[in-house]
């Protein structure tokens, strides 16, 4: 079962892996789905009448208050990719969280720009100079596997960013995923992901697309 957040992606030829024509880094996916059909679809006087953006992904839930708020905003990046996922705008790790807080206390935790460390050619951010220390100490005990790319799209031999806070530590290990949603889809063959991802890991960084959504986790 292909996850969910790749179905749009294999319905686009524009982000078809393979493509020549693909630049370095592709234009959003979905920034703005309802174009040239109702400009603010929550903004009609009955947003439950009818669909307001028939056809579009942001339609499936015409009565919300933003029916296009839990719309991805996806980019697509052409390989090589670097051996740590870090955030496109921020530069960081897991997105600025705690790689080291996960494992003691047992959540994702933002880490704060006083205690930062380069490692591995990324930017780690930590939430206290105790964990900072930690970290220094032993960076591969608590660095995310996969370089904190989605374990779950890695079984499938694929790339895709993370939401720090789909999170979940299986044999000491830390592995991360997409979303919640998809993490929930990974949860279904625990041993056999990882067995799969393992397989892929690293080759896929020279051979595959990356996608990236935008998300404020910390909020």
């Amino acid at each position: 079962m292909q996850i969910k957040y790749l179905t749009a992606f294999v319905a686009s030829a524009v982000l078809s892996v393979g493509v020549a024509s693909l630049p370095t880094i592709l234009a959003p996916v979905q920034a703005n789905p309802c174009a040239g059909k109702v400009e603010n679809p929550g903004a009609a006087a009955d947003p439950c009448a009818a669909n307001p953006c028939a056809a579009d992904p942001c339609a499936a839930n015409p009565c919300a208050a933003d029916p296009c708020a839990a719309v991805d905003v996806v980019t697509a990046y052409d390989p090589p990719h670097t051996e740590v996922y870090v955030e496109n705008g921020s530069d960081l790790a897991i997105r600025g969280a705690d790689p080291v807080a996960y494992f003691t206390e047992g959540t994702a935790v933002p880490g704060v720009a006083d205690y930062e460390y380069e490692w591995n050619g990324a930017t780690w951010r930590f939430s206290s100079a105790d964990n900072l220390a930690t970290f220094m100490a032993d960076p591969e005990a608590y660095a995310p596997q996969y370089g904190g790319y989605c374990a779950k799209a890695m079984s499938e031999g694929n790339l895709a960013s993370v939401d720090p806070r789909a999170w979940k530590i299986v044999d000491g290990k830390l592995y991360l995923n997409y979303s919640q949603e998809v993490q929930a889809q990974w949860f279904e063959d625990i041993p056999g992901n990882i067995a799969k991802a393992d397989a892929f890991w690293p080759n896929v960084l020279a051979a595959q697309t990356f996608y990236e959504n935008q998300i404020s986790w910390t909020q």
